[in-house]
């Protein structure tokens, strides 16, 4: 087990939070030399199909970087669910990995706990220089005006995938542009047997994403220039209320979706047949795994208003993606930034972003044709052009866990055939603001 020296304090909410998992977090030794060889423990988000899928698509890669620098890897996949709790968990007992994913709308939240090595002037340049990195990723890796506290290793944006045979029978003929399209396609396309549109409304952070993007639309925020907290906003309300709808009152969702949580479940209908539209990050490889080609689909911005309320935002995703980040108190700092720097190469960026079907975070990786794609161009234009950061600031993680649960609450209320008023949402997000304020 790593040393507990390292004990910076945690905001009271973060602590409330880790202190209750410490005991369980799964942490190994941060390194060690066994026969004259070091070996880095290294904790990877879940990014593909299944943890299993994730095993072999790192394990060459890993391979690959001990037999350039003799440094073993250690690795370990851990689902969504459980990953964020992990490590701040980690953060406060002392006990992690050298290396760690981190969702790059968390990295504000481990910043503020002082467990990460800072990426100075002088770390970005042992890892080829920080002006090798998309300045959009590389800006969602913390607060603003402080070092970055990882370097982004894959980047995504939400988009709108849908079924062209399921389109074509249905006498549609584009994808919808506008949330009137959008709901007249998935009634249109809602009939025994199928769906719409297929959600994730058993998990957090889906949900949270969501959120936030149909809140900006809406011309809304979650908090305010000073980080004060604004949950129960009429635009906030309208945003969740809309995509809530899905399930509840316009009846284009299954309502067994308000169960779906491990990230899969949704893509998995979609695939196969249940679902006709999905709002989803990179889905190419699980959709693959499910067994539907390339061809079958097609991929385009998430609708906006047709007539964008006051204040509206032309905002379709949030800045999606995964950061890498070392523990400050690892006893393989130079093992760890090698690693880091190789992850980060041309080369490894473009095998591990083709297989997971995310994009590089490194400009040099993009002149490969796996990139050049019609879809890649997708969500290379959406975040090039209308997907916005999360806050930066450390309770964006409590914003997370907390609304994303308000709105798993609604999904779950929608599904027994409760009527879904404007009332009962600002309600619900007006006690997970209480609950933020009060720091539980």
């Amino acid at each position: 087990m790593r040393s507990s020296r390292y004990r910076r304090p945690l905001l009271p909410a973060l602590a409330a939070v880790a202190a209750l998992l410490a005991s369980g977090c799964g942490s190994s030794s941060g390194g060690s030399s066994s026969g004259g060889s070091q070996t880095i423990t290294y904790w990877s988000s879940d990014q593909g199909s299944s943890i299993a899928d994730d095993v072999s698509i790192l394990t060459p890669e890993l391979n690959a970087f001990t037999q350039q620098t003799g440094v073993k890897v250690h690795l370990e996949v851990i689902g969504w669910k459980d990953l964020q709790n992990r490590v701040l968990a980690a953060a406060t007992s002392g006990q992690g990995p050298d290396v760690v994913n981190i969702g790059n709308t968390w990295s504000a939240t481990v910043q503020a706990t002082g467990a990460f090595l800072p990426m100075s002037s002088d770390v970005m340049t042992q890892l080829g220089g920080g002006d090798r990195f998309l300045p959009g990723a590389l800006a969602a890796t913390g607060a603003p005006g402080k070092d970055p506290v990882g370097v982004p290793i894959y980047s995504a944006a939400y988009a709108l995938y849908y079924n062209k045979a399921m389109f074509q029978a249905a006498n549609i003929a584009n994808a919808p542009a506008t949330w009137d399209d959008f709901l007249a396609d998935a009634k249109a396309l809602t009939h025994a047997g199928q769906w719409g549109v297929s959600v994730e409304g058993g998990s957090t952070t889906e949900n949270s994403h969501h959120a936030f993007t149909f809140s900006q639309q809406q011309g809304g925020a979650f908090f305010d220039a000073s980080g004060k907290p604004t949950f129960d906003t009429p635009q906030n309300v309208a945003g969740i209320k809309q995509y809530v709808d899905f399930l509840g009152a316009d009846k284009i969702a299954d309502p067994s979706d308000a169960e779906y949580s491990n990230g899969t479940e949704a893509v998995k209908d979609f695939a196969t047949g249940k679902a006709a539209m999905l709002l989803w990050q990179s889905a190419d490889a699980t959709l693959a795994k499910y067994g539907m080609k390339k061809g079958d689909y097609g991929i385009a911005p998430v609708p906006f208003p047709a007539a964008p309320p006051a204040g509206g935002k032309h905002v379709d995703s949030i800045v999606g993606g995964i950061n890498l980040a070392v523990f400050a108190n690892t006893k393989n700092k130079d093992a760890a930034l090698k690693f880091v720097k190789f992850m980060t190469s041309k080369q490894t960026q473009i095998d591990l972003n083709k297989s997971f079907g995310s994009l590089p975070s490194v400009s040099d990786a993009y002149g490969d044709p796996a990139f050049q794609t019609d879809a890649a161009k997708v969500y290379q234009n959406v975040l090039a052009t209308s997907a916005a950061p999360m806050p930066a600031i450390p309770q964006i993680s409590q914003f997370q866990t907390l609304v994303g649960a308000v709105v798993k609450n609604l999904f779950a209320d929608a599904a027994s055939g409760q009527q879904i008023t404007d009332q009962l949402v600002a309600g619900q997000l007006d006690q997970a603001q209480q609950k933020l304020q009060a720091g539980s």
